[in-house]
């Protein structure tokens, strides 16, 4: 018998599954929360993501080309105040919420790493093109006080990418406790685009939270649909004082299953630039943008529509019953010149070559083990579930039979991004046109996406990135032969 603990972790309760990819929103009740609590609205300053300093750089040394750049980036458990007059315990990367390292194609990234926690931990670069050696495999993750080097050859397209634990049994933890940090890769195409730039460019990684009365950090995987405070860089549903001209706004879902879909204002247009593996062919002019778990999307928002002194909130149409669905207010508060401009066209998707393979994966839910499985397997570290060959093109499959339930699954692919091709059989929105890494199926639906294997060898993982289903066995693994 499904018990109510194997419905709660399976995703099965109302609230996640009404949302995004064709399913629509569903009414938001009404609710706020005492004043004085994390989850007054407005009542906090955005917290900027702060950008790292390189430690140094070098011209030799193994794998590293021409000249790299070299940062300590480092886990450990950091009281910090999101709200202030309390302090939150957290697992954070060099002490800092959401910290931000700012690299160049063609200059690699050195990532010198000791684990300050008291669990394991393994650093995955979501969306990097890495060595399988780097990639932060469940099977080189560091025990309390180990250290290593990570090395990232940054040799792929410009994108907005990620840093967080892929551990085989603590990662769930240590995302919802905040090691998480943003990783922002440019190139020269990119800069020579007349975007908004430096200031203009604003990193916003996203999750929610529920903390107990004395502020500290609440951790259950039954209680997905009860953290009813989002932080956008660790401020709690904050303001953000803007010039009246356009930004570019980096979104980043770090949370492990809550999903977003944005509205500004009364349903202002916004343009959509870019998605997880950087720029779009063309901009898409939208009114609700969704992000899921792990998912990034990239927007430009005009602000010299507003008059100086103007207030614009940025809501989530998929609050749960009882939660405020404002995320956060931006307060337009001076006159700026702006000489920044979104092109017609941005960045054309790269041809993946001719497909030689074709694959399928099924994502469901085992009611009788309460796992999640991927081709009726649950994640078995000692199996490898496929084989690919490097210099192929696939394409693969993704079906999600939970239709019983109603669960929504995730399919993140590690090592290369791909192109999704259709949702049913219907070619993908525009804004689905850009590279991807990681992709949501509904409940009966299917994706194909064509992805070709390049460079590296060895063992990878795909999996779902709603973590929880990730713990309960949502994973594979592939080992990528020359």
């Amino acid at each position: 018998m499904l018990t109510r603990r194997q419905l709660i972790k399976a995703g099965a309760a109302t609230g996640v599954l009404a949302a995004g990819s064709g399913a629509g929103a569903y009414a938001v009740a009404e609710g706020r929360t005492p004043a004085g609590s994390v989850d007054d609205l407005f009542a906090v300053p955005l917290r900027h993501a702060k950008v790292l300093r390189p430690l140094g750089g070098g011209t030799r040394g193994r794998r590293h080309g021409a000249g790299y750049d070299v940062y300590r980036l480092s886990p450990r458990d950091t009281d910090v105040s999101l709200v202030p007059g309390t302090t939150t315990r957290m697992r954070l990367f060099n002490g800092e919420v959401a910290p931000v390292i700012r690299a160049t194609r063609g200059r690699p990234v050195v990532i010198q790493q000791t684990n300050g926690l008291e669990v394991p931990f393994a650093m995955h670069l979501h969306g990097g093109h890495v060595p399988a050696h780097d990639d932060g495999h469940p099977d080189d993750q560091l025990v309390t006080g180990a250290g290593r080097a990570f090395y990232y050859p940054n040799d792929q397209r410009a994108a907005s990418l990620w840093l967080h634990d892929h551990s085989l049994h603590a990662h769930v933890e240590n995302v919802y406790y905040g090691a998480v940090a943003g990783y922002l890769l440019t190139d020269a195409f990119e800069e020579r685009l007349p975007l908004p730039k430096g200031r203009y460019d604003v990193p916003l990684y996203l999750r929610d939270a529920k903390f107990d009365d004395d502020s500290a950090l609440v951790y259950d995987m039954d209680g997905f649909m009860k953290r009813p405070t989002v932080l956008v860089n660790g401020s709690p549903r904050p303001y953000f004082e803007v010039d009246a001209r356009k930004y570019r706004i980096r979104l980043t879902n770090t949370s492990n299953e809550r999903a977003f879909q944005f509205q500004l204002g009364k349903s202002d247009e916004f343009t959509h630039i870019g998605s997880d593996g950087g720029l779009l062919p063309a901009p898409v002019a939208v009114r609700q943008l969704e992000l899921w778990p792990a998912e990034r999307q990239e927007i430009v928002i005009d602000f010299s529509r507003y008059p100086v002194g103007s207030q614009v909130v940025l809501s989530n149409a998929l609050a749960y019953p009882g939660e405020a669905p404002e995320v956060m207010r931006f307060d337009v508060v001076r006159a700026a010149e702006d000489r920044s401009q979104v092109p017609e066209r941005l960045r054309a998707a790269p041809d993946l070559g001719k497909p030689t393979v074709e694959r399928e994966f099924v994502m469901s839910f085992d009611p009788a083990s309460g796992q999640h499985l991927i081709n009726g397997k649950a994640f078995d570290p000692q199996r490898v579930d496929m084989r690919p060959r490097r210099g192929t093109t696939e394409v693969w499959t993704v079906r999600n039979t939970d239709t019983k339930f109603g669960i929504p699954h995730s399919m993140h692919v590690h090592l290369e991004h791909f192109e999704v091709l259709d949702r049913d059989g219907v070619p993908p929105a525009p804004g689905e046109a850009g590279l991807k890494d990681t992709v949501t199926v509904m409940p009966g639906q299917s994706v194909r996406f064509k992805i070709k294997f390049t460079d590296y060898t060895g063992k990878f993982m795909y999996h779902c990135h709603l973590l929880s289903h990730m713990t309960m066995g949502m994973m594979g693994q592939m080992d990528v032969g020359a």
